[in-house]
Formats: C-alpha cells, sequence, structure tokens
C-alpha cells in the first residue's frame, strides 16, 4: 500500500508549484495568454497580446512565477533522472519495476523534463517578446533572457536538439533546432541581456525597480549581469570538445566583461521559496522518496570532507545507525521499507522547507576559471589558485571549517558495502586526491578540478549529470540493473533522455528534424553534440 499511495503522490505538484501555476494561470489570463501542459498548445499566435494591457508593472509581475517554475515538476523532470544520473541522489522507492533510475524510461517523466519549460518559461517569455514592453523596458526583458537561456539550456542539455528559434510560430508544426545552433543563439541572447543591464545600471546607478518581483537576486541587476557572464562560462565549457574556437571564444568574452563573473556566495543564483515548501525538502522529508546517493556519499567519506554532515543526514537503520551509507543507482529494491532508512539529504539544517534551490554558485565559476586555465584560456589566472579558490568558496558556501583540506595528498574516495546485499558493492573507482599537484597531466588536474567541482556545485543535479557526461568526472558507479534492453551501455552510462511520445503525435515533423541533427536513435544511449567521444586534451 505504501508504495502505491507514493506513486500517487508522485504525480502531484508540490506546494510551490501548485501556488506559482494559479498565479501564472491568473496572469497569463490578463494578458490574453494560454497556459496548459502540453507543447503543441502554447503554439498560438503571439501577436495576439493585448499589449494595451501589458504594462511595465504587469510584466514585472508576470516574471515572479516564471522564476519559480524554472523547476517545475521538479520530483520527475529532474530528481528521478539527473540527479541520480550525477552520482548526487537515488529514491528508496521502487514506483516500479522498470523506470528511468534501472535505464527503462518512464514516457509521462520525460515529457514534463520536455515540455514544463515551454509551457512555464519560454511561453510566456515569447508572448512578452511579441508585446511593447521588450523595448519600454530593455533592461526587464535581459533579465527576461537570462532566465531563457538557463531554463531552455537545462532542455537541450537533456535531449539534444529542440525547438527554440521557432517556438511559438507555428499551430500545426515547430521544427527542431540543431543543439549547436541552439547554443550558438543562446550566446547571443546573453550578448544582448548584458549590454541592456550595464546600460541601465551605467544611468540608473544601485536603482531596483524589479525588487520585488524578483525572487533569485532581490532586483539587484549587477549580480544578472554576473550570472549572466558565468552562465555563458558555463556554456562555453560545455561545448569545448565539440567547438573549440568558439568555446573559446565565448569564455574569454565571460572572464573579460567589465560586469565580472559571481566570486563569492553573496553571488549565488538560487530561486526563492515563495510558500515555505521547497521541492527538494518535500520529496526527501515529506515524501521519503529521495536519498543521497552512494556515489557522492563514498567521495565524501573518502576524503574525510568537512561538508559531508551539512549535506547529509546519517543513515538510521539499526544494523549502520549514524553511518553515511548511500543508495547505489539501478540496484533492485523490493520495497521501500529496505531503503528508506539509508542516508539522506540533510532537511533538518541545511535543506530545509524554505532554502531556495540552487541554479548556478560562484564556486562552480572558481572551477570553471581553473579549467579555462589548464586549457591556457586568456584571463583564467592560475588553473591551481582557482581550484583552491572553488574548494575556499564551497566551504564558505555551507559555513564549514576548510582546516587542512588543500594540503590532503593521501585521502581517496571510498569503497561502497551495502550492508543489506552485497551485490550491490563496488571498489572506489578513482584514486583522485585533493591537494593540487603541478607534475600531474592535465587529465589527472582535470579529474582533480572536476571531482571538487561535482562535490561543490551539489545539490543541482542537472549541471553535475551535464559535466560527468562532457568529462568523465568525477567517476561514478554504474546502475547495477540495466533494464534498457541495450541501447545503454552500463559502463557508458546513460548519454540523454528520450522525447516524449506526444512530441511524435502533435509535432511529428519537427521531432523528425531534430532526430536528423541528433544523428543517432532516440535513446539514452546516444550523444548530444557537445557530448563528443573523444579524451578531453
Amino acid at each position: 500500500m505504501k508504495n502505491k499511495m507514493k506513486t500517487n503522490s508522485l504525480y502531484k505538484l508540490p506546494k510551490r508549484n501548485s501556488k506559482g501555476v494559479l498565479l501564472l494561470l491568473g496572469i497569463l489570463t490578463v494578458l490574453g495568454i494560454s497556459c496548459t501542459k502540453h507543447f503543441e498548445d502554447y503554439n498560438t499566435d503571439p501577436t495576439g497580446i493585448p499589449t494595451d494591457r501589458l504594462d511595465t508593472a504587469t510584466l514585472k509581475t508576470v516574471f515572479r512565477p516564471i522564476q519559480a517554475n524554472i523547476f517545475h515538476n521538479y520530483q520527475t523532470a529532474q530528481n528521478l533522472s539527473s540527479d541520480a544520473y550525477s552520482g548526487y541522489m537515488m529514491s528508496p522507492t521502487p514506483f516500479r519495476a522498470d523506470y528511468n533510475l534501472n535505464y527503462a524510461f518512464v514516457d509521462s517523466w520525460n515529457q514534463n523534463a520536455f515540455n514544463d519549460m515551454y509551457t512555464y518559461v519560454l511561453g510566456p517569455l515569447n508572448r512578452i517578446a511579441a508585446s511593447k514592453l521588450k523595448a519600454a523596458a530593455p533592461e526587464i526583458w535581459g533579465v527576461g533572457l537570462i532566465i531563457k537561456v538557463e531554463a531552455m539550456h537545462r532542455v537541450t542539455d537533456r535531449f539534444g536538439p529542440i525547438p527554440y528559434s521557432k517556438a511559438g510560430t507555428s499551430l500545426t508544426s515547430t521544427p527542431y533546432d540543431s543543439q549547436q545552433d541552439v547554443y550558438n543563439q543562446f550566446f547571443l541572447q546573453l550578448d544582448t541581456a548584458v549590454s541592456n543591464l550595464q546600460t541601465y545600471v551605467a544611468a540608473h546607478s544601485g536603482q531596483r525597480p524589479f525588487q520585488n518581483q524578483d525572487l533569485i537576486f532581490n532586483g539587484d541587476y549587477t549580480k544578472w549581469i554576473k550570472f549572466a557572464n558565468s552562465l555563458r562560462l558555463r556554456l562555453a565549457m560545455h561545448i569545448v570538445k565539440a567547438d573549440p574556437s568558439t568555446a573559446k571564444l565565448q569564455a574569454e568574452k565571460a572572464m573579460s566583461n567589465s560586469g565580472g563573473l559571481m566570486t563569492d556566495p553573496s553571488d549565488n543564483a538560487a530561486v526563492t521559496i515563495t510558500n515555505g515548501t521547497s521541492d527538494l525538502y518535500q520529496i526527501t522529508h515529506d515524501w521519503n522518496d529521495n536519498r543521497l546517493n552512494a556515489s557522492i556519499a563514498t567521495y565524501l567519506t573518502g576524503y574525510k570532507d568537512p561538508r559531508l554532515p551539512v549535506y547529509a543526514a546519517p543513515a538510521t537503520d539499526p544494523a549502520f545507525n549514524g553511518q553515511y551509507v548511500g543508495i547505489r543507482i539501478g540496484i533492485n529494491i523490493p520495497s521501500k521499507d529496505e531503503y528508506q532508512t539509508y542516508a539522506s539529504l540533510n532537511t533538518g539544517n541545511t535543506f530545509t522547507a524554505s532554502r531556495a534551490q540552487l541554479l548556478m554558485s560562484a564556486a562552480e565559476v572558481w572551477f570553471l576559471k581553473a579549467e579555462a586555465a589548464l586549457r591556457g584560456w586568456s584571463g583564467a589566472g592560475s588553473a591551481q589558485q582557482n581550484y583552491e579558490k572553488g574548494i575556499q568558496v564551497s566551504m564558505q558556501h555551507w559555513g564549514v571549517n576548510i582546516g587542512n583540506y588543500l594540503n590532503d595528498a593521501t585521502s581517496t574516495q571510498s569503497a561502497y558495502v551495502d550492508p543489506k546485499n552485497a551485490a550491490n558493492n563496488s571498489p572506489a573507482l578513482s584514486n583522485i586526491t585533493i591537494k593540487w599537484d603541478d607534475a600531474a597531466s592535465n587529465e589527472q588536474k582535470l579529474e582533480r578540478i572536476m571531482t571538487q567541482k561535482w562535490l561543490a556545485m551539489f545539490p543541482e543535479g542537472q549541471e553535475a549529470w551535464t559535466e560527468f557526461r562532457r568529462t568523465g568526472y568525477p567517476k561514478l558507479f554504474p546502475v547495477v540493473v540495466n533494464k534498457s534492453g541495450g541501447t545503454i551501455s552500463t559502463q557508458v552510462q546513460v548519454r540523454r533522455l528520450a522525447y516524449p511520445q506526444i512530441e511524435y503525435s502533435s509535432n511529428a515533423a519537427g521531432v523528425q528534424s531534430g532526430l536528423q541533427s541528433l544523428g543517432g536513435p532516440d535513446n539514452g544511449g546516444t550523444r548530444l553534440w557537445w557530448d563528443v567521444n573523444k579524451g578531453n586534451f
């Protein structure tokens, strides 16, 4: 009965989302905009916006639910895929025999991961773009473009080619853009956003007209500029193996912009909780559907990492009470009771009901600069100094004492032992240590950078999964049970999500154009454009 009840709860909207959707529906009704669940439903004529009623005050109000809905349907859209594929989390709940966490995709979950950003973010933003307010309030539109890039890069990094440049322009069929074209549009949109915001800040220093409607930076446009530059650096690094010249150009552009990058925890981009219950808290504490993944548990324990008790709560099982034993991805879970007592996220003190949900941290940016320096890009500085600064900023973010962590040249990942089933055990996969070694190879230096970057980005699993696919680091435990029918390699691990079936029925010509750009079958084993199967250097 428990599993059946919890399976049903899986399809409930988290409290914040429910209120956000109601608010969005009300606002978009005022604007004459329809907001529905299916991608094809928002493909209506964007010129139908009643611009005479779309004033600056209304425009500001629209942005609040748009920001909140970046994590819409978080459990099915991200947690039961990216968060687990990244090695961060794992569910103790056997929702069904075959599901995403043993590589048998659930179409309705993938539909949420695909559709929601169109319905709740891109659709409203496209209608604003068609109104006169885009020109009347260019600084607010700059914020809108940054949100658009942040939300939609999550979609393309899950699936590959997506409808983007033509989204919302046709009633019958919407073509897909190649992922390379999508990324090129991202960079151009960030150009416009930064230009608009820097022009405004230069003329209106210190003013925050957007303050009461901004869930991320409280109306501080200087922080939005830093976020845009940092986001550009992130996206540039994504494509370093697919388009190295563009990657270098965009990264150097990000690092040289006068608005700067995110540098300390006060710059972190996180979405404020508007109703007192974060998605992460709800699925972990209220529903007991989320626990610590074995991969991150073994790195944190092996490194004696001071962030461990901040990130995680130890197991409550009588047989190993107090130990930080995570759950390995893709194991056979006979019942929820079997694994619910394993180590969880620390919802008591850290990931509380009201904690803002992280999009990007300043620590991540220091690690991006460390890799840029490793690649010899202009303006990146020292790889070692950036690497060590990234760790320091992460420790500062989580409020822990770094101690002698940076000088630890011996600690490595621990082996994994499942106290309840030895078939799930695994030796440690990595021998990378913490202390910087200037004599190491570039590959060893990159593994060191990426492993610490991964530890610092927790709990943002979407970006962590992307970086694992791009670099192969950190080394993560593969699934124990692979139910993909041979479409996904257990050792190579999952590379993408499959397009939802509704695309085949409602946008058949469009999805076929996407598959042509994808260059492989629509399954989890096909690599994305930036996921090039070659060495990192």
